[in-house]
């Protein structure tokens, strides 16, 4: 029998909010494939413009950073800027359905993360059917046919995000406790913008990256306000919800955005991508269940 959610329980309204995330990141995943940026300059103009807009808005309501706050965040800016810039790469160099499935891999590495740091029990079958997923992540790699030396840079670069964004979930998770969601995403979002404006300039063949046109702007605004507000839910939700609830959600995007890939960008999935995209559901379906199933028999005492 479940206990009775207490007064100001917020777990429920954290669940729509990490649903509302995964809807967010899986719509923009789609903008970035389409707009004709960079993905380096997308990343660094997003956090720009992000940290211009929230700063405005926190100052105008009379709040202020403090250097403590910074400090807490630093390790937050630095995960989310390189996983920007890398998912945003990957996403020109891969399709929208392979970066996403690779990144689904996160649910696993963060149920690890979590044996670890926070004690939290791991059995041979959680090892077995990670090597499982793996497997059909790597059906997904080099199952899609042609352009295989370019899509095979973006996958490695897709993997790499999702070891960022697993730390970026982590971090995030040690100080929500101790900075309100605005706060930390505008001083992310300002650090983040130092932390890619070297490696955006290196790639840009500058001092800066090429300053982006109307229309360009437009998209940026248009990603500053669909997945931007993804991140924003996501923080909120952290302080309410566990790592690995909020992993079982974020299975949903490799369906949802290839499904807007398809509608909008027309990129086709081979049958065997197709398979291997289910395998690599399914497994982690099976993870998640599985842990749930364990927690319970550990509350209940079975």
């Amino acid at each position: 029998m479940q206990a009775a959610p207490q007064p100001g329980d917020r777990t429920a309204m954290a669940r729509v909010a990490v649903v509302g995330a995964v809807l967010c990141w899986s719509t923009g995943n789609v903008i970035v494939a389409e707009v004709d940026m960079p993905g380096l300059a997308i990343a660094f103009w997003r956090l720009v413009l992000g940290a211009v807009l929230y700063a405005t808005v926190l100052h105008a309501v009379g709040r202020r950073i403090t250097w403590a706050q910074v400090r807490l965040a630093v390790p937050v800016a630095i995960t989310f800027a390189l996983e920007l810039g890398f998912f945003f790469t990957a996403l020109h160099h891969t399709s929208v359905a392979n970066a996403t499935t690779i990144g689904s891999l996160q649910t696993i590495a963060l149920m690890a993360v979590a044996s670890v740091r926070f004690g939290e029990p791991i059995g041979g079958w959680l090892i077995g059917i990670a090597l499982v997923a793996i497997g059909g992540v790597t059906v997904v790699m080099f199952g899609g046919g042609a352009n295989g030396e370019l899509q095979l840079r973006g996958d490695l670069l897709a993997l790499a995000a999702m070891v960022l964004f697993t730390a970026y979930f982590v971090v995030v998770k040690d100080v929500r406790a101790r900075i309100d969601t605005f706060t930390l995403q505008t001083i992310t979002m300002a650090l983040g913008a130092v932390v890619l404006l070297p490696i955006a300039a290196i790639e840009a063949g500058g001092l800066v990256p090429a300053w982006p046109s109307w229309t360009e702007w437009g998209w940026l605004a248009l990603l500053l306000a669909i997945p931007g507000t993804g991140h924003l839910l996501m923080n909120w939700a952290h302080l309410h919800v566990s790592l690995s609830l909020a992993g079982m959600f974020t299975l949903a995007t490799p369906a949802l955005s290839a499904l807007g890939a398809w509608l909008v960008l027309d990129q086709r999935l081979t049958m065997v991508q197709a398979i291997g995209m289910a395998v690599v559901i399914a497994s982690l379906v099976v993870v998640v269940r599985l842990d749930a199933r364990l927690h319970v028999d550990q509350i209940t005492g079975a």
